[in-house]
Parts: C-alpha cells; structure tokens; sequence
C-alpha cells in the first residue's frame, strides 16, 4: 500500500538561470512537491516515526533551491526529485514541479515550467 504527499507552491528567492543578470540579481521560484510513499506502518499507527515527516521534506528542498545554483531549472528539479529519494527509502517516487515567473523572453506569459520525475 501506498499513498501520496503533496506540498504545493513552496516559494523561495534563488539565483538560477543561464544569464548573468539572472545570477546578479535572483528571482522568485515556485516547487511543487509530489511524493509517492511506502506506506508501512504509518496508515495504522498514527505515529510521525512512520511517515515521510514533510517539514524536513520542504528543507531539503529549500537548501537545494536556495544554496546551488542552476542554469537550467530542469537539472534543478532532478536535482530535488534525487536528493528526496535518497534522504527517504519509503518515498517510492518524487515528482517535482519548478515554476520561473520571471522568464527573459520578449513575450507575455505567467510562468515557465518543468516537471520531472523521479523513481527510487
């Protein structure tokens, strides 16, 4: 049995991106966090020791987001979806979502996106 935790649009200020002002100056970025977890005992036993604590989860994903940096925010998202499922045997599969609001393209847009997947 298994089941899924979900973190949506956790934002943190980085400085990814392949030109040099994205670099100097930072930006906002947006993650969503999808994980597929072993269930173990964690369904039956109401106990935190058994489940994927996703206070920690989010951490990782902040000091991945917020302490290297990337040119590109596809190698971003693997580097997340590898590092989650490696900190936990139970997450099963990590599927990652980096949302860039400010693109350096001549066009209009909300957002560009990257969504990568990851299996243990």
């Amino acid at each position: 049995m298994s089941y899924t935790i979900t973190l949506r649009n956790c934002a943190f200020y980085a400085r990814h991106g392949a030109f040099e002002q994205e670099a100097t100056l930072g930006q906002r970025f947006f993650v969503d966090i999808v994980m597929d977890v072993e269930a173990d005992a964690a369904l039956e036993d109401d106990e935190v020791e058994s489940t994927v604590h996703y206070g920690l989860a989010y951490g990782i994903v902040e000091r991945i987001v917020t302490e290297s940096r990337r040119n590109l925010i596809e190698t971003l998202a693997k580097d997340i979806a590898k590092a989650l499922c490696a900190w936990s045997p139970q997450i099963r599969r990590a599927e990652i979502t980096v949302r860039k609001p400010s693109v350096p393209i001549p066009g209009i847009l909300d957002h560009a996106e990257v969504r990568v997947e990851h299996f243990a």
